[in-house]
């Protein structure tokens, strides 16, 4: 808990918060994992010090492959120390890999069944955000899913203290979220029990959803 919030004040950018994310919020954000069968490849973005990397740990089985994707290099040590040396040890036949990068530039294939992501896009470049969102879709399966988090109401908070330019900002972020909702067929669930309360969002690769379409206009025409 020291060490998460020695990082936030010096990286908040990154973090986005001082407070980790709670176990109720971990479970909302991996229980889709119980609805997949057989081998499973999840990704992780953004842990911190890893409240959500637990939640998936938790889910995975024996031929399971799970990444984790960390820009932090204290976060990734602390990570790799206290949790998935450990884990490793217990679970010799599940795959964890730790990447200490930038989501941008980390080398991961496509194929994720359940990419978890923990990156405060409220406090990114509209453009950035743009970019990792097409960039994490890509890498999901045809029926794989981004499930993402931000804190209840944190826009509405922040506005009236922002400023016209910060106002502006938050107000594209916000677009941008919607316009994803609207073509990834989002979901969203609010997390009470999260401190602050969190809403979870689930979004459906694009391709997915075209290909039902394409087969249903398909059959139609038959």
């Amino acid at each position: 808990m020291l060490e998460f919030l020695t990082q936030s004040v010096k990286h908040f950018r990154h973090t986005g918060s001082i407070w980790p994310s709670s176990p109720l919020l971990a479970r909302a954000m991996t229980k889709s994992l119980e609805d997949i069968s057989g081998v499973r490849r999840i990704l992780e973005v953004g842990p911190g010090t890893g409240p959500l990397t637990k939640g998936v740990l938790r889910r995975l089985r024996a031929g399971d492959q799970f990444d984790i994707v960390e820009i932090n290099e204290v976060f990734c040590k602390l990570l790799e120390k206290e949790m998935l040396k450990k884990y490793r040890a217990r679970h010799p036949h599940v795959s964890v890999r730790l990447h200490n990068a930038p989501i941008e530039d980390a080398a991961l294939a496509t194929g994720y069944d359940l990419i978890v992501c923990g990156l405060p896009f409220n406090n990114f470049p509209p453009k950035l955000v743009r970019s990792i969102f097409r960039q994490l879709l890509a890498l999901l399966s045809d029926t794989g899913e981004l499930v993402y988090f931000e804190y209840a109401g944190v826009r509405v908070m922040k506005a009236p203290i922002a400023g016209t330019a910060g106002r502006a900002h938050l107000k594209r972020i916000d677009a941008i979220g919607k316009s994803l909702r609207r073509n990834h067929a989002g979901s969203t669930e609010l997390i009470l029990g999260n401190f602050p309360p969190a809403l979870t969002i689930r979004l459906k690769r694009e391709g997915a959803e075209k290909s039902r379409g394409s087969r249903g206009k398909s059959a139609r025409a038959k």
